[in-house]
Formats: structure tokens, C-alpha cells, sequence
């Protein structure tokens, strides 16, 4: 089996060190796409490293609720009211020509604002990841972008974050994220704002987040955005993790087992097929373990030969048509808040303690990691970057992963060694195949959980720094 070949610019760097590793398949490319943040000289974790990272490294705040909305700056947007609150196109501010990169066609659009008060970070970031829960009618869409004050004073320019759509019907655009979005400063990668040298001292220190809702002139549909949020993080180099003492363990749940190499060779314009699909396949199994799925008519336009044709869905329906992969970490999540009443964020967890506290209240936590196969016993495999779904912890407090990575369904679940899935999974640096130094993810998980919690629930997310 073999690893998808370079599709993008940006990537090449990253995925020209990763060809040194050995990869089962394509799954390889969807995660560690880019360096954590904290990208300068990488130093070897001291005897003084701190027992644990302090939550306060990583900072995710969202708009959610009524009064979050309300205090944000509308224009042609208004609340749509309800047991889950949001905004909703109501009054255009103005039309747009907007001219798809992808399909060539240059369409008129109406649009209405939506910005959000100025967050200021509780430590100033490296990195910010936005993420979105969005319903968009057949021809409307979204665009989210970002716009931050760094600690020196200066201002970035209003960065897009992404430009998203459920659908890709004839009257959809293309979801996609933007290259060459940079101020000499920072720049962005496909869906992570970065700053481009930490080793300065420069930080983000604040930021705002605009979303624009689109449809049709004279049109009467309309994006309802649900959720808007965004993670910020100021993680330091670092090849190794403090290790964290099993604490709430020997519980498993029970979450649907989906293997993405039974879809090899299906689809392959969605990132070449389903040996590249390990963010879509472990986002389906989520929604799944919540009780939900795509309708037989959602599914009709799969091949009726093909197995679990709904691992096909979610990854044409993650599919960015720049990155030309289906591992866009925020798509991954706008996908999941398509579902009936679900959310879905992205964000970094501090340690397998933060999981345990997850999986306890009943959520699943999907997480990215790169490793060499030497470095994770049982997995048989490595890759530069791949997502698994972590399920429950053994007694002895070793991790249960469904992972995507297996040759069949039957094979999905593994039990992987706490220390060494820690380690993996949370550390910034690593050493590839042939030894040059590249990244790991910093703890990137995505987080899909339902739009009402329980008690339980609340108190678990609120632990990890989620509301």
C-alpha cells in the first residue's frame, strides 16, 4: 500500500519529510499536515518540564447562545430564536460576485454579516483553529473569517478560515480552504492561522471572528449559523509529554467500528480514495454513536457494491476542494453540526486525564496523531498524520481506539499503550524515518457531542475548557 502523492504547495515540505515513514495507506496525510504551534528550535523536554500542560495553553471560546449573538455586530442578520439560538440571514447587506476556484463559474450573491466581539486570549497564541455548526440550505453557504491583534499592536488582515457548504449540488459552490493568506507575520494553512515565527516572541493577542451568509438574490433560504468559535493555543516544542496516572478507567463505549481501507480505490476524487479517509471515517462513527446517519436517499447516489456507504458520504461531504483532502479539521466538525441537533468542535486537550473526564460523561474523543510504527505497538503501521477515535480505557488505563486504519471492520478496535498514545498524540516535535525533525499535532481533537447535553455532559466539556 501506498501514500498519496503531494497535492499542495504548502504541503510539500511536510509531506516530502513524511515519505521517510512507513504508511500502510493514504491515511497518512490527513492529520499533521502542518506544524503545532511553537515552531522554533525544538528542545528536548528537561527533568523541570511541568508535570502537566497548563490548561491555560490552550484557549477555545464560541458563541452559542442568545446573548452571545446579541453581542455581536449584525448587519442583515438577525437571532434565530429557539432551543438552539443562532443567526440566520434576514435583511442582504449588499451582493457579491463570487467566482469558483473550482468550477469557474462567477455567480451573484446576497449576503449579511454577523461579527463577534473581540476575544482576548487568556494566553496569548501561536495558532487558532476556527470551527463552525452551520445549516445551508441547496444554494447558500458560508464564510468565516478571522481577524487578530497581535502583542506588538499591529492588526492582521481578515484571513478566511474557510468557505463552507454542506452540499455540492449545482447551485453549491465548493467548500474550500484558502492559500496565500499571509502579512509577513502570520500566515494561514488551510485551516490553521499560524504565527510564522514564535522563536520572536510575537503572539496573537486578541481576535474576532466575522461570518457572512450567502444565497441567492430575492432568494427566501438561509444559512442558520448555530455555533462560532474558535481554539488559540501558545504550546512549546517539544519531542516528549509528561505522562499522566490513570485516573477514571475500565469503561468502554460502545461506538460503530467503520474501517476506511475496505473503501480503497472508491471515489478516488475525494482525496484519492478511502485509504485517505481517516477523518471522515472517524467523524461517521461519531455521529453514529449519537443515533445518527444519512437517509437511503442522502445515500442513493453510492454504489450500491460498495460496503458502509455512509463512510463514502462523510467524505464527500468534508472533501476541500483546495487542500484536496478530506482531513480539513473545522470541515470534519461542520460536518458532524449537519446532523439532527449535534455540535461539533475542534480543539486541544491537555492530557489523557482531559479523555477520561470525556469518556466517562459518554463522549468519544477523535484525536490526530503521527508516529513512526516502532512508536505505537499494534498498530502495524506509521503515518504522518492520522485520526482515531478514542473509546474507553482499559483497567490498567490503556487506551481502547477504534481505529479507522484496520483492514476490515472486525479489526477496528485496538488497545494501545497508554504512555505511547499519549506521547504521540500530544507532542509538538518528532523525528520521521530518516531523522529530520517535523511536527505533531499538540493534542488536536475534534469533540461531537448533542446540541442539549446532559448535566454530566456540561460539567465534562466546561472541565475541558468547552461550552
Amino acid at each position: 500500500m501506498t501514500s498519496s502523492a503531494p497535492r499542495r504547495t504548502v504541503l510539500a515540505a511536510a509531506l516530502a519529510a513524511a515519505a521517510g515513514v512507513a504508511t500502510p495507506s493514504a491515511q497518512a496525510v490527513d492529520a499533521s499536515r502542518r506544524p503545532a504551534a511553537g515552531t522554533a528550535a525544538p528542545t528536548a523536554t528537561t527533568p523541570d518540564a511541568p508535570a502537566r500542560r497548563s490548561k491555560s495553553l490552550v484557549d477555545y471560546h464560541a458563541w452559542t447562545t442568545t446573548a452571545d449573538w446579541t453581542k455581536g455586530h449584525a448587519k442583515g442578520t438577525v437571532l434565530a430564536p429557539g432551543a438552539r439560538p443562532g443567526i440566520r440571514l434576514a435583511r442582504p447587506a449588499g451582493t457579491s460576485d463570487y467566482k469558483d476556484p473550482h468550477t469557474g463559474r462567477t455567480t451573484r450573491w446576497e449576503y449579511a454579516t454577523w461579527t463577534s466581539p473581540v476575544h482576548r486570549l487568556g494566553t496569548p497564541a501561536t495558532e487558532v483553529v476556527a470551527s463552525w455548526n452551520a445549516h445551508t440550505p441547496p444554494g447558500t453557504w458560508i464564510a468565516v473569517a478571522l481577524r487578530g491583534t497581535y502583542t506588538d499592536g499591529g492588526r492582521t488582515p481578515w484571513y478566511v478560515m474557510g468557505r463552507w457548504t454542506s452540499g455540492d449540488g449545482a447551485t453549491d459552490i465548493r467548500r474550500t480552504s484558502v492559500d496565500d493568506q499571509k502579512d509577513g507575520k502570520s500566515s494561514v494553512s488551510t485551516d490553521t492561522f499560524a504565527i510564522d515565527n514564535p522563536a520572536s516572541g510575537l503572539r496573537l493577542a486578541s481576535y474576532e471572528l466575522r461570518v457572512t451568509l450567502y444565497r441567492k438574490p430575492g432568494g427566501t433560504l438561509t444559512p442558520t449559523v448555530w455555533r462560532l468559535g474558535a481554539m488559540g493555543s501558545d504550546l512549546p516544542d517539544r519531542f516528549e509529554v509528561p505522562a499522566s496516572a490513570p485516573g477514571r478507567v475500565g469503561r468502554e463505549l460502545v461506538v460503530p467500528r467503520y474501517s476506511q481501507e475496505i473503501h480503497k480505490g472508491q471515489y478516488p476524487e475525494y482525496d484519492n480514495g478511502g485509504e485517505a479517509w481517516c477523518s471522515p471515517t472517524s467523524s461517521q462513527m461519531i455521529v453514529e454513536y449519537w443515533g445518527r446517519k444519512p437517509t437511503q436517499q442522502q445515500l442513493s447516489w453510492v454504489n450500491p457494491d460498495y460496503a458502509d456507504p455512509q463512510v463514502c458520504h462523510a467524505a464527500r461531504h468534508t472533501f476541500d476542494y483546495q487542500y484536496e483532502g478530506c482531513g480539513n479539521w473545522p470541515f470534519n466538525a461542520a460536518y458532524a453540526a449537519t446532523y439532527r441537533d449535534l455540535q461539533g468542535v475542534v480543539t486541544r486537550l491537555s492530557s489523557l486525564t482531559d479523555v477520561e473526564r470525556l469518556i466517562h460523561a459518554g463522549i468519544p474523543v477523535i484525536t490526530s496523531q503521527s508516529f513512526l510504527k516502532t512508536e505505537l505497538d499494534g498498530a502495524g503501521y506509521g503515518t504522518a498524520g492520522h485520526l482515531m477515535t478514542v473509546v474507553g480505557f482499559t483497567e490498567a488505563g490503556d487506551i481502547i481506539a477504534n481505529d479507522p486504519a484496520a483492514p476490515d471492520n472486525a479489526a477496528v478496535r485496538r488497545v494501545y499503550k497508554r504512555r505511547q498514545f499519549e506521547n504521540i498524540w500530544l507532542r509538538t516535535k518528532r523525528k520521521n524515518a530518516e531523522g529530520k525533525v517535523v511536527g505533531g499535532s499538540g493534542g488536536v481533537c475534534y469533540l461531537y457531542f448533542p446540541a442539549r447535553p446532559s448535566a454530566v455532559q456540561r460539567r465534562a466539556l466546561a472541565e475541558v475548557g468547552v461550552r
